[in-house]
């Protein structure tokens, strides 16, 4: 590490505030040997569900050096997400709090090319790499620790002392070297075990993973099957995503809401009654969810988590 290194890093830093991330981390662009046997485990136990998807670049989801040639270094950033549960109202099916507003991707993609843009201009015009949201085979949670940004929570979420869990990650792979965090986070979670008693479908496994077999948010997003039976009025209204988990914990107690207006829910949404949910139409669908992460479901896929969740009586996996 040198002056100027670290003087790189805080500039980045404090732009990366200025655009309304939550908190930023640098780590190196090398292997995560420990993370790369665990994925291993979770992958050869069937644990990533019907998500074959996990099983392709491999190497790469543990090599940010493989993924972007010639990184040197990973610029992690947090956004938070977090605000009120605004649907109390009966018969409303519960959508996870990271889908309420605008689609996130969005938001964050733009702002990380602002960033990006801001170093090739006022850092380094060599500055090469990509920038990505939840959109390569990266291991973001294990590099968001490697950076210093918090630590694995038996629900295997990544929780930040500040933020809670109520946070997405995003990186930027760059070619130019940056002082790291070699500062681990201590856990946090104790002997605290309430997000593994709280999930109706049992997925929090030991050694904090997750069987997506039995996630509600599996099953409901990604799963393009019918909901199996034996989850029949255990997904306590939810129809995309769940947040059981992250409610439960007490590092989100205290986390603060967002300022971010994209990821504010619309009116509509909020004043929708339980007749209107029942009667959603595919264009209905579209309007309401126009621009938001929802319509990854589909209508289709809606509608079954809907019946399967809230009107288990009347479904079939209904669509």
């Amino acid at each position: 590490m040198n002056l100027t290194q670290q003087h790189i890093a805080n500039t980045i830093r404090d732009k990366a505030l200025e655009l309304g991330f939550d908190d930023v981390g640098f780590s190196p662009a090398t292997e995560l040997t420990e993370d790369k046997e665990r994925l291993r485990k979770w992958l050869n136990n069937g644990y990533n569900a019907g998500m074959k998807y996990m099983n392709n670049h491999f190497e790469k989801r543990v090599n940010p050096a493989l993924l972007v040639e010639g990184s040197l270094s990973v610029i992690t950033v947090l956004k938070n997400y977090n605000q009120q549960n605004n649907q109390l109202s009966a018969g409303f099916p519960k959508i996870s709090r990271y889908a309420y507003g605008k689609d996130y991707h969005d938001t964050i993609r733009q702002k990380l090319s602002h960033l990006f843009n801001f170093i090739r201009e006022h850092i380094n015009p060599e500055l090469q790499g990509r920038y990505f949201v939840d959109s390569a085979p990266l291991l973001e949670r294990a590099i968001a620790t490697r950076a210093g940004l918090g630590w694995i929570g038996k629900n295997s979420m990544l929780i930040n002392r500040k933020l809670g869990s109520w946070v997405f990650i995003a990186e930027l792979v760059v070619n130019i070297k940056l002082p790291y965090n070699h500062t681990t986070v201590n856990d946090g979670c104790g002997g605290c075990t309430r997000c593994i008693e709280a999930c109706p479908t049992q997925a929090i496994l030991p050694h904090r993973q997750i069987d997506s077999n039995r996630c509600i948010s599996y099953l409901t997003i990604e799963n393009r099957n019918d909901i199996p039976e034996n989850f029949k009025g255990k997904l306590d209204g939810w129809v995309f995503g769940c947040d059981i988990c992250q409610e439960v914990c007490p590092w989100n107690r205290k986390a603060v809401e967002t300022d971010e207006p994209d990821f504010k829910p619309s009116e509509q949404l909020l004043n929708m009654i339980a007749v209107e949910w029942e009667n959603l139409t595919p264009e209905k669908f579209s309007k309401l969810f126009r621009g938001s992460a929802v319509k990854r479901t589909k209508h289709k896929g809606f509608m079954r988590n809907y019946y399967f969740s809230l009107k288990p009586q009347m479904s079939h996996n209904k669509t």
